[in-house]
């Protein structure tokens, strides 16, 4: 800050009396101005009415604190709202992949209906608090309006980056939470009941969503040449649009079994085409296409629910790592995730419970404290 003062006394000398008014220009009654300049040397100015000088004392000190702290906002950019910053927010959000920006698009048309109006530093995490209480009201699946907290949360910290806002509203109190539903997990045998009642050229993506882990869009852009047949290597690399994966972890090679590499190539060579899975002519089919198989062949399996995905064909393989007795580590890698965080919070409950163990664990201490004293017992009797 390169200065501050407090200017006191504001007043004029008046033409017909000769007397001496407050001045009209900086507002009546008003005798004390605080002023700072800003780093960027711009001046801020503030008028304090008479008897509050301390007032004005206490203001300059908190900009003061605040420049020092890092979390000083130009009183101008402070009167941003929510609506003006989700629209330069979003113009800056649309190198992103298509998809992307649209899913952002939505959830940003959610938060400027309930915050638009508003300045970014009225926006406080009571408000926040209150807002995902009425998304869930509303019936918002849960997921949903987590999804929803974590966007508000991104905008609002990229504002204090910006420096248009001292302090995020949203944090891990204000957070909804993501909801606990448990992922059906599909036996073997309805996996292949699932396999057998789709029609034949859409098999290979039965057999790479349950056995290798692929989402739908890396299934429909999988190509022959993403495929090591003679090492039994699996590399997926785009989506069936053509865009790349979103990251390194998602392009990870993934190790298949010589009966799996048979059948695949089996399925390209009565096929044909560019890609694994086709639409039975040699074309690359659709998302679209292998979800709507799935709706079709679901009631005619017993006990698969309604709700079941191609997406939950995921869940089988890692319970089916997990029941081989794997660890977290080699599951995490095996479905791609970020982290094992992501792994254990969504399979955490598949792997064997320990209780059983740990009360082994403690018993055998017990047990052998119990023998040493009663061994004891015997010596001196």
């Amino acid at each position: 800050m390169a200065f501050r003062s407090i200017q006191d006394r504001w007043y004029v000398i008046d033409p017909a009396t000769g007397k001496r008014v407050p001045s009209a220009r900086h507002g009546q009654g008003m005798r004390y101005r605080a002023r700072y300049k800003d780093a960027a040397g711009k001046e801020v100015t503030r008028a304090f009415p008479d008897k509050e000088k301390s007032k004005a004392q206490r203001w300059l000190d908190e900009v003061t604190t605040s420049q020092v702290t890092g979390t000083y906002v130009d009183p101008e950019t402070a009167r941003t709202t929510v609506a003006d910053w989700c629209a330069t927010w979003l113009a800056g959000y649309a190198t992103r992949r298509p998809r992307t920006v649209r899913q952002a698009r939505v959830h940003v048309a959610q938060i400027t209906a309930a915050f638009g109006p508003m300045p970014l530093s009225a926006v406080r995490p009571s408000s926040v608090r209150s807002w995902t209480v009425e998304l869930k009201a509303a019936g918002l699946a849960d997921s949903y309006v987590y999804a929803l907290h974590s966007r508000l949360s991104q905008v609002m910290s990229d504002a204090v980056h910006d420096g248009l806002l001292a302090r995020n509203p949203c944090s891990r109190r204000t957070s909804p939470g993501a909801g606990g539903q448990r992922p059906y997990v599909a036996t073997t045998e309805q996996v292949w009941a699932l396999h057998d009642a789709v029609a034949d050229h859409l098999r290979p993506a039965i057999l790479l969503g349950a056995f290798v882990g692929l989402r739908t869009a890396e299934v429909v852009g999988l190509r022959v040449w993403d495929v090591d047949f003679m090492r039994g290597v699996v590399r997926p690399v785009q989506q069936g649009d053509g865009e790349p994966l979103k990251s390194e972890t998602s392009r990870t090679p993934l190790p298949i079994p010589q009966e799996l590499s048979v059948q695949l190539s089996a399925a390209v060579a009565r096929w044909g085409g560019d890609h694994v899975v086709t639409d039975g002519a040699g074309r690359q089919t659709s998302t679209w296409a292998i979800e709507r198989a799935i709706r079709s062949a679901r009631p005619t399996i017993p006990g698969l629910p309604d709700a079941f995905r191609f997406h939950d064909l995921r869940h089988y393989l890692a319970s089916l790592l997990i029941g081989s007795g794997l660890d977290v580590k080699v599951v995490q890698h095996r479905l791609r995730h970020g982290s094992a965080k992501t792994t254990l919070d969504t399979y955490g409950h598949l792997w064997p419970d320990s209780d059983e163990s740990a009360r082994a664990a403690v018993g055998a201490v017990l047990a052998a404290r119990g023998d040493c004293l009663g061994t004891e017992r015997a010596d001196l009797r």
